[in-house]
């Protein structure tokens, strides 16, 4: 598992496009809602943005439930704040 840290001028919906596009490329087939895939891409924090659609909620709403994603968000940012759980990924942690 991996965390990208970045900046970007798309929305948090052109972005979650733009993702669904990179795993199509990356041979990503339509499967079974959490079943085994090629590749998963996913938005995790978006600055402080706060946002539940049919397509995407902001913060990632299983983030603070998965070790194998806070570990490499610390990498990346541990002092990231993430709203709704309130806490940076580090304290989720413990």
């Amino acid at each position: 598992n991996a965390v990208v840290r970045a900046r970007t001028s798309l929305t948090p919906e052109a972005l979650l496009d733009q993702l669904k596009d990179a795993e199509k490329r990356l041979g990503r087939m339509q499967s079974a809602r959490f079943g085994p895939r090629a590749i998963d891409l996913d938005i995790l924090v978006f600055g402080e943005h706060v946002l539940q659609t049919e397509k995407l909620t902001i913060p990632h709403p299983r983030m603070h439930e998965r070790t194998f994603v806070l570990v490499p968000l610390c990498d990346v940012g541990s002092d990231v704040f993430v709203p709704v759980y309130n806490r940076t990924p580090a304290a989720m942690l413990r």
